[in-house]
């Protein structure tokens, strides 16, 4: 149990990471060249205090390395970041007559050098709030990037008692994700249903899959259709700890009731820990599952394959890429060279719009047999690499609803001198016809949503579906 435990974990940091690349150690900082940023190899040390200097470090490893860093608004970042400082001062009651956003020309240096003395000033009449406004500067400046694969990554902590493999949340899966809030969430659709109990809270009070919430926190999930912030609430992270009071509706029972969930700690099962599951259904159909495209789950999935296979014959695959978040773009394009060769999978473009194909490893050996992939729209960055390619080069159908439309690019991550990691792409991702995927996602061939009731039913459309067309 340990060992699987692990394993998880390792694959939590990768999709935390969502496609960060290994990168080189950092090498020995000194104030005089604070500017760079260094590649990161090894996990950081312990983190020390973010200052101004830390802000300028960022700001200048973005311009100098982001995808488009050239042409980007520098004066945007600045903004942003001038913007969280004095709504922390206000949040604080403590705000300061030289907080005062100062003019920019639009010259880098200049624009920094009045910025940082602006900071200094500030943070001078309010020591005690100094790193605290560090703090959300710098979050806000690598927010002003609206970009899905651009993250820094501070402060991570786990509460008491957590052993690798442990959630910490409400215990429950609804049919509105994360990662599709974070990439395009006008695509949601309503109602907002539970469609899995993971334990914790949600299991404690009895909830099941197709109940729907009606309202979290008094707010609607869905105004005019629209997914609304109050669904983030369904998704605390530790250390958040506010109750979360749901309003829900049990249609098979026509029961309305209110319950009110604390987030917490639980064991989850080990089903749901591992990496790949698979099992042979009737009609000689191979199931497999993916929950995320960690190192090697490419041969994981192809030794997955190769022991149904010698079970006796398949007819076809059925691979089940719901709720996977992505992970290692290599081992996406890996898993798609098993169903065809000699084709790019996708392209990484530069800003100026020159773009390198990335080409199947025509070394891994051909399945040969009919594929299905079933998607959701919690299918994000590098299983939405996999499935644009599987569709575009006609090695498969997807089946089930549109992807996140989380994919900007392949991240890679550098260490500050606060051992913070910052991460961001250099490339943009784009689909093997040159499709813009980013917060548009992949369009199923077959669109079979999950509902209610066959949530609460237990009945998998999708997968019937997908058993439907190989069996014709």
């Amino acid at each position: 149990m340990t060992a699987v435990r692990a394993a998880v974990v390792a694959l939590a940091l990768l999709l935390a990471a969502a496609c960060t690349a290994p990168t080189p150690p950092r090498a020995e900082s000194s104030p005089a060249a604070s500017s760079a940023c260094a590649p990161l190899r090894e996990p950081p040390g312990a983190e020390t205090t973010t200052t101004i200097e830390v802000i300028e470090q960022a700001y200048r490893c973005i311009l100098g390395n982001y995808y488009g860093g050239a042409t980007l608004d520098a004066g945007a970042l600045l903004t942003a970041g001038f913007a969280a400082l004095t709504r922390e001062l206000v949040r604080t009651g403590r705000d300061v007559p030289e907080a005062t956003m100062p003019a920019l020309t639009g010259d880098r240096d200049a624009d920094w050098a009045a910025f940082e003395a602006v900071f200094r000033r500030v943070s001078d009449q309010v020591p005690d709030l100094r790193e605290g406004l560090a703090v959300v500067t710098l979050e806000a400046v690598v927010a002003a990037l609206d970009d899905n694969h651009a993250s820094w990554t501070h402060g991570v902590s786990r509460p008491p008692d957590y052993y690798d493999g442990d959630g910490y949340d409400l215990g429950l899966q609804a049919n509105v994700h994360g990662a599709q809030l974070d990439g395009n969430p006008d695509a949601a659709l309503p109602p907002l249903f539970v469609t899995a109990v993971l334990g914790g809270a949600a299991r404690a009070a009895g909830l099941r899959p197709g109940d729907v919430i009606e309202s979290i926190n008094g707010s609607a999930p869905f105004i005019d259709g629209e997914a609304t912030p109050a669904i983030a609430a369904l998704y605390p992270r530790y250390p958040q700890a506010d109750p979360v009071e749901l309003r829900l509706l049990r249609e098979a029972e026509g029961r309305r009731w209110s319950v009110t969930l604390r987030p917490g700690l639980y064991e989850r099962d080990l089903a749901a820990l591992r990496v790949v599951t698979s099992k042979t259904l009737d009609g000689g159909v191979g199931y497999v599952r993916l929950r995320g495209f960690a190192s090697d789950s490419a041969n994981r999935v192809l030794d997955a394959i190769a022991r149904m296979r010698s079970g006796g014959a398949l007819t076809g695959v059925v691979l089940d890429l719901r709720g996977n978040g992505g992970g290692s773009p290599q081992e996406a394009t890996r898993l798609v060279s098993a169903f065809v060769h000699g084709q790019v999978t996708h392209y990484q473009c530069l800003a100026d719009g020159r773009c390198e194909p990335m080409w199947t490893d025509d070394t891994v050996e051909l399945v040969g047999l009919p594929l299905v992939v079933l998607v959701d729209r919690s299918c994000a960055s590098a299983c939405e690499h996999f499935s644009s390619a599987i569709k575009d080069l006609g090695a498969g159908a997807l089946v089930g609803t549109r992807t996140a439309g989380v994919i900007s690019g392949p991240s890679s991550a550098y260490l500050l001198d606060d051992n913070t990691v910052l991460g961001f792409p250099s490339k943009h991702a784009l689909g093997p016809d040159h499709e813009v995927i980013d917060r548009i996602g992949v369009a199923p061939d077959h669109h079979v949503p999950l509902t209610p009731r066959d949530a609460a039913a237990g009945f998998d459309a999708a997968l019937a579906r997908a058993l439907s067309l190989l069996r014709t």
